[in-house]
């Protein structure tokens, strides 16, 4: 069988081919390959026509360019075919409405903070952020922490190296806050805090802290109690009551927790208060001169208060949530309640 034969034989089988192939893409890119693909008829044609004489090819080159031209055309028109037949059966009406969305919020905790800030915000306090990979000297030493000191293990801290930490508190800022500004500071310094403890209903290795600073000539803690007041007041409600209870803190002196009345039974005794009618919110108190003396700040001039809360402990207490874990789960369930 000579070539025109052969390439009658390859016109024939492409016809028939033609006819039954169903309006797909698959379908049509198995006949392309069938007939056009590197291996096969026609390309099969044209490397036997390279063999040819000067003579033959004459006579034949016409013929399997005008088999090649057929074939392209054919498989062109089915798949245009394909395509609008696909495109028919994905119809989309561009003009019905949407389907609605639904919309996320924030987190507990972080509408917590944000809370806060406001209020304080509204007293004046500007909003200063740090990092939280520290320093031992910012995390520690600058705010009377010496080393080796007993006050260290207060906070079981996650360390890097040596010198290198995960901050254990946002107290840092407040350091880095005094080093570039001058009196009169009023900071609060919100953040997520990193301690080496086991994990419970009660405590977890990260949580968030809420701590301010406010630093002036004659700063007093009566305007510290003060302070503290109207932002109780403001975010517990105005019937609740503070009570402030002596302890340390190596940067404060003096230093006190602060407590207030159960803003769920009133101060007469429940679960969420234990019964004892009041509920820890917060640690306070005069900035250690020490402290002042680390960053520049003449403490015989200058005087300053210091507080910090947690939020995660608070919005625990206001939402009634008994597990500290929930708020780090990523439990949709738990979060679509706020």
């Amino acid at each position: 069988m000579n070539l025109l034969d052969r390439a009658e034989e390859v016109r024939s089988i492409l016809k028939k081919d033609l006819l039954q192939v169903k309006i797909d893409f698959q379908s049509v890119e198995d006949i392309r390959i069938k007939f056009l693909g590197k291996k096969g008829y026609i390309p099969t044609l044209f490397r036997e026509f390279a063999s040819l004489s000067v003579e033959e090819k004459r006579k034949y080159g016409k013929i399997l360019n005008l088999l090649k031209k057929e074939a392209e055309d054919s498989i062109n028109t089915l798949k245009q075919r394909s395509t609008s037949v696909a495109a028919k059966e994905e119809f989309f009406d561009f003009t019905l409405p949407g389907k609605p969305q639904k919309s996320g919020h924030l987190h507990p905790v972080t509408q917590t903070m944000n809370e806060i800030c406001s209020i304080f915000r509204e007293m004046g306090f500007g909003i200063e952020f740090g990092p939280e990979v520290e320093t031992d000297y910012y995390n520690f030493q600058a705010l009377n922490f010496p080393e080796n000191h007993p006050a260290r293990e207060m906070q079981d801290t996650f360390f890097i190296d040596d010198s290198i930490l995960l901050r254990t508190h946002t107290s840092p800022i407040q350091i880095r806050t005094m080093e570039k500004q001058k009196p009169p500071i009023r900071i609060l310094a919100p953040g997520r805090v990193y301690r080496n403890e086991a994990i419970s209903a009660r405590s977890y290795c990260t949580f968030h802290q809420i701590e301010g600073l406010y630093v002036d000539e004659n700063v007093t803690f009566c305007e510290l109690k003060g302070t503290l007041e109207i932002f109780a007041k403001r975010y517990f409600g105005k019937n609740v009551k503070l009570r402030f209870r002596p302890s340390y803190f190596p940067f404060t002196e003096p230093s006190a927790e602060v407590d207030i009345s159960c803003f769920i039974c009133g101060g007469s005794g429940c679960r969420v208060c234990k019964n004892t009618g009041w509920l820890e919110i917060l640690g306070s108190g005069m900035v250690d001169p020490n402290v002042f003396v680390s960053v520049g700040i003449d403490p015989e001039k200058y005087t300053g208060y210091a507080f910090g809360m947690g939020p995660d402990r608070i919005a625990m207490l206001k939402y009634g949530i008994d597990d500290i874990r929930l708020f780090f789960d990523g439990d949709i369930r738990f979060l679509k309640q706020f």
